[in-house]
């Protein structure tokens, strides 16, 4: 790797993969998932997992722990860490690596959490199990790993309950988690799926500094490319459940081998040509909210132009998810007024008729939180159609069938419950339910980002062509610059609960840009290994600047 942040000594095995095959039961019956996967990793070394959902990269990722998820199997191959044999040991002796050797970050913070213990107590758990330490000076290792990671308020997030922090707090907070006990390996599951590009920045800093100074391995799995540029020494690309390819980082980027890899390497070109409406779908009117006592949004107004995507952009805590849950009425909000087509919304979603509820339609961020895991794919789509169109059981499966078929998805997922699905599976299937109530306006909320590179350009091509066909209104809320780019016309930036600026998108992606809106254009990763490394160069350099004028 051309990054000179990495400092190896003479390479020291940690981890060896042979011959990896595990299967996994759908439809009644087993499917080979991984055919054969071989991997090593030395001590000190990242290895970047990339390819499309389902192409095995975190049931590769979990095996590399001596552990399938329910529904999968290992039927061959060996897995040697750090000498010991994770295929023939008791899992009582699996666990006490688990909580000391062997840490695992994964891809939603959000299902992994104890909704009812404060974060301070869970994320010592696995180091106070392992009694490496007092409980005070356990707090204070993880009070130090939040500031570590950037958490506002160090001292004090920990103390709070999951709902009460950002989902980018909790992914933070969930990496303090499995850094608690210093492990000789950790296993990223797209660790920044959740996070706004500044944050992302703060946090992969901070993940690259802890794995050089405790020389610690990891693996590291995402879809995003520029990502994984910038932590890994090298990358395999996976796609079916066998490798195509694997090499050092700089060489994948600037000469890879495989007509796939190739593919991966171009699909971020989709860029819409804006377009400006003359109508207004929705309007809200200085709007602001609260949770609680606690203020979170002041003096919101925004016009959404009918039949066009309006793109709502800023870091974790901005106010942006508060906002959808405004417009929804799942948050009242305290003041100012929401009008659709010039009538004026309910605040509570209860006070909302059953035509109005469907006319509006939101995708949410996590879909593990979304859906209902004892429910089938059948159950989860066909619900709304029930409860909007009435449809009987036989005219359900025909539409839904249809909607599986626009999002890529084929038959055999009828049957299938969440746990049978990758994270974009889940997420697809989650556009596809908010599609069966025929809306006119669509709020979609990070509805991208657990999907991989390939699956992203084809949800936006798809929501783009039922815009053109149905007219259908998006408020697009996301923090990836390349997202914008290719599905919006108008842009909305937020800030600490404030609109910074709005205007087509022509005008925010063009200098000059206010401050705040620069720093989110200049934290977008690019496929330059050594981007991150010249960019936290760049901003020390002009923070002495500014501090040395004070």
């Amino acid at each position: 790797m051309t990054n000179t942040f990495y400092k190896k000594n003479k390479p020291e095995l940690l981890l060896e993969m042979k011959d990896i095959q595990i299967d996994g039961f759908a439809d009644n019956r087993w499917h080979k998932i991984i055919k054969g996967m071989n991997l090593k990793l030395n001590k000190g070394e990242v290895l970047g997992l990339i390819g499309e959902s389902g192409a095995g990269k975190s049931t590769m990722g979990k095996a590399a722990m001596g552990y399938t998820q329910p529904g999968c199997k290992l039927v061959g191959g060996s897995i040697i860490f750090d000498e010991i044999d994770l295929v023939n040991i008791s899992d009582q002796e699996k666990r006490n690596i688990w909580s000391t050797k062997i840490a695992y970050v994964a891809q939603s913070a959000a299902a992994s959490f104890n909704p009812a213990h404060k974060l301070i107590f869970q994320t010592i758990e696995a180091a106070k199990r392992s009694k490496l330490n007092n409980q005070q000076s356990l707090i204070k290792d993880a009070i130090e790993l939040y500031g570590t990671l950037k958490l506002p308020t160090p001292e004090k997030i920990g103390y709070r309950y999951p709902h009460q922090v950002s989902g980018g707090q909790l992914q933070r907070i969930m990496t303090a988690m499995a850094m608690s006990t210093r492990p000789e390996l950790i296993i990223f599951d797209e660790p920044t799926t959740a996070l706004d590009v500044t944050t992302q920045v703060q946090v992969l800093a901070a993940i690259r500094e802890i794995v050089d100074k405790f020389n610690t391995a990891a693996i590291y799995i995402t879809h995003d490319l520029a990502v994984v540029a910038q932590m890994a020494d090298k990358i395999k690309v996976l796609r079916y459940g066998e490798e195509v390819e694997e090499s050092q980082t700089s060489t994948m980027l600037s000469n890879p081998q495989k007509d796939y890899t190739k593919s991966l390497w171009s699909v971020r070109s989709l860029v819409k040509s804006e377009e400006k409406s003359l109508e207004t779908i929705l309007s809200l009117e200085k709007v602001s909210a609260a949770y609680g006592k606690s203020k979170v949004l002041f003096d919101i107004s925004i016009n959404v132009p009918k039949g066009k995507t309006l793109a709502i952009v800023g870091e974790s805590g901005s106010g942006k998810s508060t906002l959808a849950k405004v417009i929804t009425g799942l948050l009242p909000q305290t003041e100012g007024r929401i009008t659709y087509f010039g009538k004026e919304l309910e605040k509570k979603l209860e006070k909302r008729n059953k035509e109005q509820l469907r006319r509006i339609q939101m995708i949410f961020q996590m879909p593990d939180t979304a859906i209902n895991p004892k429910q089938t794919v059948q159950e989860i789509i066909g619900r709304p159609i029930e409860f909007y169109q009435g449809l009987k059981k036989d005219e359900q499966k025909k539409q839904i069938k249809e909607l599986l078929k626009m999002i890529e998805l084929d038959e055999s997922f009828l049957s299938r419950y969440p746990s049978e699905l990758s994270g974009g599976q889940k997420q697809r299937i989650c556009i596809a339910r908010a599609l069966a109530a025929n809306p006119e306006l669509i709020i979609c909320d990070e509805i991208t980002s657990a999907l991989d590179q390939i699956v992203q350009e084809g949800i936006l091509k798809l929501l783009q062509k039922l815009q053109k066909e149905l007219g259908v209104t998006y408020i697009f809320i996301t923090h990836d610059i390349a997202t914008v780019k290719a599905i919006s016309d108008e842009i909305v930036v937020m800030h600490q609960g404030k609109v910074v600026e709005q205007g087509m998108k022509s005008e925010i992606l063009n200098p000059p840009h206010p401050n705040y809106t620069e720093l989110l254009l200049s934290s977008v990763p690019e496929m330059d290994p050594n981007w991150l490394t010249n960019l936290l160069k760049k901003r020390y350099k002009s923070k002495a600047i500014d501090n040395s004028s004070l």
